[in-house]
């Protein structure tokens, strides 16, 4: 393999597949870089007795243009799969018992999941003026415009299910931009949503529907698909200690494989996707003080439980799932049904369940064994699904660095950032330490990068 290469991106999860499949399109000698023994990162799906279970994400959401265009780029590659319309209801845990998320006026009015003031509130939400402060927390903003039922039985769930993290902690222009630049650009939410629904859009625009959806298989074809249009002579695996470091004007790339064994790589142009943990070891060169206002980036660990059922015997699986408000006090962040919304995930009168757990409330979870996590879930089912049964396959997933805290000190960590890309040009930061979390995000960002790339 030529030692010398146009780009060399470091991490082959969905952000370094996608930058990596453009810059092949578009001619450039790339090679990837990965420290697991597959590429896919997070997404990994599995086949097993009959199931398709996800070991990590389990839905992204249609948002941006780009993840539009990165499907059509890879027509009969992969193939997406919009989830099925009872993915529009969604239930939240109130007194131990699933209450369905209100979807329109009638309902809204009727649900119990809101008191009677806040629902009253709501109708004043367009006419109070925008916040001053723009570190405001997520919490804060839903309190003060919407109400504080508003915030613990939809944000609080909400925030659970995206980020595993807390609303009081979390700042709304660094975790939710476009919910603040609604309040900061239009003066309200609603006001906000009726002003973007009139913006004329492009064809890609209008296909970015924001419904939710799998890939056909599971999410690991979308990967698969990715690595296979790099090609596997350009991504090398079970490669750890690396290290970049500046040479020539240009980047040296050193790792080990599992023997020990050094492997050396030169570039003009060297992309990091991996955690901001990693980055001290892998960038040397940048000033102690600099870089950790990257690695001090907090990340919740959280356990993700495939469950498989050939015969379900519980409540109707009529939804996407359901997820539990930290007021519940219950030790699960949310059950979703992917089989419910999806085909081919559970043999016929089965069911697939995903749950999670940890997260920000719970984080002493994670270093929990085995046999407590599965106790602990199969009780949770028994109480909230009303299946006692033992499950036909269970599969049990932890993640450590599962996902970044939007929180204050975001803007240090950008600062920062933008700080050793001017300082260093050819070397980009990227993955989730920012831009965003969601797989929309990552794409999104994938594509600026390698557009800007391939620009010159």
């Amino acid at each position: 393999m030529n030692d010398k290469k146009d780009v060399i991106i470091i991490g082959a999860g969905l952000t370094g597949l996608t930058i990596g499949f453009y810059l092949k399109k578009a001619g450039k000698d790339i090679l990837v870089i990965e420290k697991d023994n597959r590429p896919g990162g997070v997404i990994n799906s599995t086949r097993e007795d009959g199931f398709i279970l996800e070991n990590g994400p389990n839905t992204g959401v249609l948002s941006t243009p780009e993840l539009v265009a990165l499907f059509d780029d890879l027509k009969g590659k992969c193939e997406p799969e919009i989830a099925d319309e009872s993915a529009g209801k969604r239930y939240i845990m109130k007194n131990g018992r699933w209450q369905a998320l209100p979807s329109g006026l009638v309902s809204a009015i009727g649900t119990p999941l809101f008191a009677l003031s806040d629902k009253f509130r709501i109708l004043g939400e367009p006419f109070r003026k925008p916040g001053t402060d723009p570190d405001e927390s997520v919490a804060g903003l839903v309190r003060r415009r919407m109400g504080k039922s508003f915030l613990d039985y939809a944000v609080n769930p909400f925030i659970s299910g995206v980020y595993a993290g807390d609303p009081e902690k979390l700042v709304t222009r660094y975790a939710l931009p476009k919910l603040y630049n609604l309040e900061q650009n239009y003066g309200s939410f609603i006001h906000g949503t009726i002003a973007k629904r009139k913006e004329k859009k492009s064809d890609l625009e209008k296909r970015a529907t924001r419904k939710v959806f799998s890939v056909k298989g599971g999410l690991r074809n979308l990967t698969g698909a990715l690595a296979g249009e790099i090609g596997k002579e350009n991504i090398l695996t079970c490669k750890s200690k690396t290290v970049i470091s500046p040479v020539n004007g240009g980047y040296n790339v050193a790792a080990e494989d599992k023997g020990g064994k050094k492997i050396e790589f030169t570039a003009s142009r060297v992309i990091t996707t991996t955690g901001g943990y990693t980055l001290p070891e892998m960038l040397p060169f940048v000033p102690a003080a600099t870089i950790r206002n990257i690695s001090n980036l907090y990340y919740a660990a959280v356990v993700q439980v495939s469950a498989g059922y050939k015969r379900w015997k519980g409540m109707k699986l009529d939804a996407f799932g359901g997820l539990v408000p930290a007021v519940e006090k219950r030790k699960i962040l949310g059950i979703l049904f992917p089989s419910a919304i999806f085909s081919g995930r559970a043999p016929e009168g089965g069911a697939a369940l995903s749950i999670f757990l940890g997260g920000v409330r719970n984080p002493e979870i994670i270093k929990m064994d085995d046999n407590e996590i599965k106790s602990l879930v199969l009780s949770e089912i028994d109480s909230s699904l009303f299946n006692s049964d033992h499950p036909d396959v269970i599969r049990i997933n932890r993640y450590f660095h599962a996902i970044p805290q939007y929180e204050l000190s975001s803007g240090e960590r950008f600062s920062a950032i933008d700080e050793i890309q001017r300082d260093h040009p050819g070397l980009i930061l990227a993955g989730n330490i920012r831009d965003g979390i969601g797989m929309a995000d990552r794409v999104k960002q994938a594509r600026r990068i390698a557009d800007s790339i391939i620009a010159g």
